[in-house]
């Protein structure tokens, strides 16, 4: 009970954040397309810039991003081909985009800070990078497909300035250059502006939503049982196959990659589908209701990774 009404708490402004980028949306005429150039091509390029040059790499904590990013691009392609004549329109490529992947930073990073200590709330920040790298490669090319040809997708995500500024980052950490003190205020403002906006595009894709059109059962169930049982079913059988014959991981490992496989839909999944024209108000009711769905969800299964 202490541990739901904690994540209450901390969940309710987020929440907020949503029904302000509506209101916003719907009242005040907000482009919700200019927000998500915003998050995609400035603040993300900005956040993952300064993150991958902020912490310290080794060799074991290389583990996170790879798996993370491999996994779930493996999910999303597999969706893609499985589904692929299910659907007539985009819905099939936000689907495969949102099975990969999960709300990670606008919701993942304060419950991480909430639930684990210091240093491995900074080892989930590390592996949100490579949910960042996987939205703006694998997931934009799923998604984008479903308005642009193969090569007009590829030729988007070579444009997306987010992945130099992953390799930028590293490449300036890998040889050892400092961030500014007096640049880190700044940064972490970004980080806020980041998550806020992010939140808000939630809300903003609800406009125009109707009940009757954009409700699809196949598509929920799908997207729910892939990133509901799926992803922690799968993070448990690693876990047991690591502590039973491999020995790996250690247990700050297995806790933080856990906590990463119960957190809802990706909120960027409405600002690509925004960006690209891909079905917006129906991934936006499907990331929403998960995310309503976590606050019960995610204690629960807390609780029983607690009794494995």
């Amino acid at each position: 009970m202490n541990l739901f009404l904690i994540l209450l708490s901390k969940i309710s402004p987020l929440y907020l954040n949503i029904i302000l980028g509506y209101i916003l949306t719907k009242y005040l005429k907000v482009r919700r397309d200019y927000v998500a150039f915003i998050l995609i091509y400035i603040l993300g390029p900005v956040v993952i810039f300064f993150a991958t040059l902020s912490i310290n790499i080794n060799f074991q904590l290389l583990f996170l991003p790879l798996f993370v990013f491999i996994f779930g691009s493996s999910i999303a392609f597999f969706i893609l081909y499985k589904y692929k004549n299910e659907w007539k329109d985009a819905s099939i490529n936000t689907l495969a985009f949102t099975c990969g992947t999960g709300n990670t930073g606008y919701f993942g990073i304060p419950l991480a800070m909430i639930l684990l200590s210091p240093e491995n709330a900074n080892m989930f920040i590390f592996a949100t990078l490579a949910s960042l790298l996987y939205e703006n490669t694998t997931g934009f090319y799923v998604t984008a497909k479903g308005s642009f040809t193969a090569r007009q997708s590829i030729i988007k995500i070579i444009k997306l300035p987010l992945l130099y500024a992953f390799i930028a980052g590293l490449t300036l950490n890998v040889i050892g250059v400092d961030i500014p003190s007096f640049v880190v205020p700044y940064f972490e403002v970004i980080k806020w502006v980041f998550g806020i906006l992010g939140m808000m595009m939630l809300g903003m894709g609800m406009k125009g939503f109707n009940l009757e059109e954009d409700m699809d059962k196949k598509y929920i169930k799908i997207a729910y049982f892939f990133k509901f049982i799926f992803w922690p079913a799968s993070i448990l059988l690693i876990i047991f196959m690591d502590k039973s014959f491999f020995g790996l991981l250690n247990q700050d490992i297995y806790d933080v990659l856990f906590l990463f496989s119960i957190v809802p839909l990706a909120g960027n999944t409405i600002t690509l589908a925004v960006l690209l024209n891909a079905k917006p108000q129906k991934a936006s009711f499907t990331v929403l209701l998960s995310n309503l769905i976590s606050i019960i969800y995610i204690p629960i299964m807390l609780f029983l990774y607690g009794g494995v």
